[in-house]
Parts: structure tokens; sequence; C-alpha cells
């Protein structure tokens, strides 16, 4: 073949043994993995198998089963089995490996078996980052996002999908015996085949309608009455999108706006973000190793004792409220048209009334104290303000440490934009490498096990491209 890339004989012998090491550039991403977890210290990280046993057969070294890994999650091979494929074909990882070709059970117990010390390996990569003073701006953005289970929606129950599907089931089988029926007044008009065929129809009903009844009792005695027969720590939890939801994990992350590099996650089966702002707060905290923070966090994350916590904390907090008045749906005021007066204790109303003090009172474990006016009955604009005789204001005893925090976020407008661009694509590139089914493994810990794999990928392509292959490697050896 003329005027082309002629490539080699298969068939022509080599006058010298080839060298693994000449196949793999001196930039390709696949050594910062190899100079990364040769620095780690795998016993004092907790991996089994650090110390080889005196007896026995030989077993593989936890470097080059967590040197697998990372390239695999790096290059989005997340299965056992298809990792076993890439060890004996892919030229990287067999340079990686030394021509080792674990099986997949071994790859996989792997990491079913060194979750926490798999964990543990991911925040030593933030501590180096920390040491490369990535995080010196101190600014994160906080943001959860639901990511699937090995759960399909039909093998999760909660109460009213358990009652919905009870009732299609009595549907169903009062249909069948009504058909039953008409067979027997009218044997013409239904085959024997098809009496057969109801009946077993009938049988198969009522011994789901039998299971479900089982399900129900155990659903009782779960605290959020909810169950899932494949994983079961997975929770059906909604999405953004209206009518939406997903049977898996709320996945929370810290991401530094400046690099946006991971400084903390946390995987939960909570279906909410209310309760995680101040945990995640004091998590980036100790990985970033500073005292002052500020945290960007959506409107989800709006929690009064959250962001006391905060405060108390020295995070600077900054969650915009969510405007979900009663009164101001129905075209009233809003408890924002009426101005706190901190020296005397009270409100000044839209109609330039005093409402003092009156009482307080304990409300879901907080400390609520009440204001109105005397002038409420008489006041020209009543019916702009309230459909009872007086307009009653709660005020959390802690409301102060609220009003401070939406003063700093109104001198930061672009927090929100800010937010945005840092958090939620980390969310859209995970997602994008995990494919469809996001986690592969089952059980709270192992799923977590897998998310701080992605994680450390995530942060390893990042400090590449902040970096370079070369200087990282440097920097790591250092």
């Amino acid at each position: 073949m003329k005027r082309y890339v002629v490539g080699q004989d298969r068939s022509q012998s080599t006058l010298f043994p080839e060298v693994l090491d000449d196949y793999i550039a001196e930039d390709n991403p696949v050594r910062v993995v190899d100079v990364f977890v040769d620095e780690l210290d795998l016993k004092d990280l907790g991996f089994d198998g650090a110390e080889p046993e005196a007896t026995g057969r030989p077993s593989y070294h936890p470097v080059t089963l967590l040197k697998i890994y990372i390239y695999g999650y790096l290059n989005r091979i997340q299965s056992s089995r298809r990792l076993e494929r890439e060890t004996q074909r892919n030229v990287e990882l067999i340079w990686l490996t030394g021509r080792l070709c674990p099986d997949f059970k071994t790859i996989a117990d792997f990491r079913r078996d060194n979750g926490k010390a798999i964990r543990q390996v991911c925040r030593e990569f933030v501590v180096l980052c920390r040491s490369l003073n990535l995080f010196a701006d101190a600014l994160v953005a906080i943001d959860g996002s639901k990511f699937k289970a090995v759960n399909g929606r039909d093998r999760n129950f909660t109460k009213h999908k358990l009652k919905a599907r009870m009732q299609q089931l009595e549907e169903s089988i009062a249909r069948y015996l009504a058909d039953l029926d008409r067979a027997d007044r009218d044997p013409s008009t239904v085959t024997e085949a098809r009496v057969e065929h109801l009946k077993e129809k009938v049988q198969t009903v009522r011994t789901q309608m039998q299971r479900l009844k089982q399900l129900g009792e155990q659903m009782r005695q779960t605290p959020d009455e909810q169950i899932s027969l494949t994983d079961p720590d997975a929770r059906s939890m909604a999405t953004s999108a209206r009518g939406s939801g997903v049977v898996g994990y709320n996945v929370q992350t810290a991401v530094d706006a400046k690099h946006h590099l991971v400084v903390t996650h946390e995987v939960t089966n909570q279906g909410t973000d209310r309760a995680q702002l101040a945990s995640m707060g004091k998590q980036t905290q100790a990985a970033i190793g500073t005292e002052k923070l500020t945290a960007l966090a959506d409107r989800g994350y709006y929690a009064g004792p959250e962001i006391l916590k905060c405060e108390q904390a020295g995070i600077n907090a900054l969650v915009p409220k969510s405007h979900t008045s009663n009164n101001l749906a129905k075209g009233q005021f809003d408890k924002r048209d009426f101005r706190y007066n901190a020296a005397l204790d009270e409100y000044r109303c839209p109609a330039g009334q005093r409402a003092i003090w009156r009482f307080k009172t304990v409300e879901n474990g907080q400390m609520i104290h009440k204001y109105w006016s005397s002038a409420c009955p008489r006041c020209p604009i009543k019916a702009q303000c309230t459909t009872g005789d007086y307009r009653r204001i709660a005020r959390w005893e802690h409301e102060a440490v609220l009003e401070a925090m939406q003063t700093r976020l109104e001198k930061m407008p672009e927090a929100s934009r800010i937010r945005r661009q840092t958090a939620e694509h980390v969310f859209g590139t995970l997602k994008s490498w995990m494919g469809s089914t996001h986690f592969l493994m089952k059980r709270l810990p192992n799923v977590r096990t897998e998310m701080s794999l992605h994680v450390l990928a995530y942060n390893l392509k990042r400090a590449m491209q902040i970096f370079g292959v070369v200087p990282l490697m440097q920097a790591i050896r250092a």
C-alpha cells in the first residue's frame, strides 16, 4: 500500500524484549495514579492485606487493586467485570499493574471490604490539595443532588404507593370475579379455557395482595414508613422536576469556588437538605483547616437552627430565604412589611402602629416571642393585614442571626450565580460519568465508598488541569 502509513508486521520478531514503560508517555495521567498510590501508607489507612500473611496462598497487594479502581473511575469504568477485561487488554492498566490480571471477584471484594479505607484515601487527596494552598479563599458552595440506587421505583413502597397498589389489585379482582359470575350465568359466552385463566388470575392477585399486606406490616415498623426491596437503604425522594422522583440517595458536596475541587462530600438517605448545612459546613472547616469559612447554599438549606449552628462555629452561611407566606398568597401584608426595633423590642406595622411584645412560647422545640398591636380592631387597612381580630407576629429568639445573614447576602448579589456555577457543574459531571444507572452497589456504606471513588477521580482530573501531570507528580512526591 503506497502513500499510506504502514503498521508493523505482526509476524516480525524483535531483537530486544519490549519495555512496558516505553508505551506510556511521561505526561500520561496514569502516571499520577501510580505516584499517588505509591506515596500512601495503606497500612495506616486501614487496608486489609497491607501486611502479608505468613501462610496460605499469596494475595494481591492492596496497592495493585487500589490503582485498578482509581484508574477505572478516572476512565468511567466502575464494573469489576469490565475492569477485569481491561487489565488483560488495556496497555495503561497492563503498565499500571505490571501485567497482573486479578479476576472480577477479587476486584469486587476489595471495594466491598475496604470501604472505610477507600473513603480515607479520598480525604488524603483533599489534604494534599490543602497543602498545595488550593483552598486559600475559604469560599465553598454547598449543594445536594439525588442519585439513583440499585432499586427500581416498582420495588420501593411508601404508604401512598402501597394504598394505590392495593386499590388497583382490588379493582382487578372485582373485574375478574364479575367475568366469572357472567360465565356461571351463561356458560356459552365464555370458553372453558378463559374460565381457567380467570381463576388463575384471581389466585395471583390474591397472592399479591397478601404479600402487600405483609409489606405494609414491615413498613409500619420503619421510622419513615418506607421500604425498598432491592436496596433496603435506598429511599424515594422528590426531585426538582414537578411530579417526579427517584429511588436513591441524597449526595451532599462542598465545592471550592476558586478551583472547583470537592472539599468534602456525604451520602445520606434523607430526602431533603434542610438538616445538612451545619454538618457539611463543619466537615468543610475541618478539611480546609480554617476557623473562618463562607458557605453558599440554596433555599433548600434554609433552617434557623442550622444557620445558628453555623454562626456559632464561625461559618458565614449565605442562604436565601424561601418566601412561602400564606398571607402573601392571599394578597395581604407579609412579615417583611413589619419593621423590628431591637432597642424597644417591638415591631412597627405598615399602618405605623406599634406591635409590642406579649408573651413567649415553645413551638417545635424553639422559643418564639409573640407581638401584636392593640390598634388592630380599629385599623383602616386591617383587611390587608389579617382576617382575625389581631395580626400576631412571631419572632424566633435567634431571629437576629437570620437578619444579619440576610444583610450579608444583600451585600453579595452574585452569591447565587457563584453557587450555581460551582456546585451544579460537579453534579452534572459526575452523573455523566456514572451513566443512566448511577450507583452499582447496595447499602449505604457501600454507596458511600463508591461515591468517594467518583469524587477522588473528579478531584484528580481537576488537579491535573490546574497543575499539569508532571508538576502534580512532583508535588505529590514532595
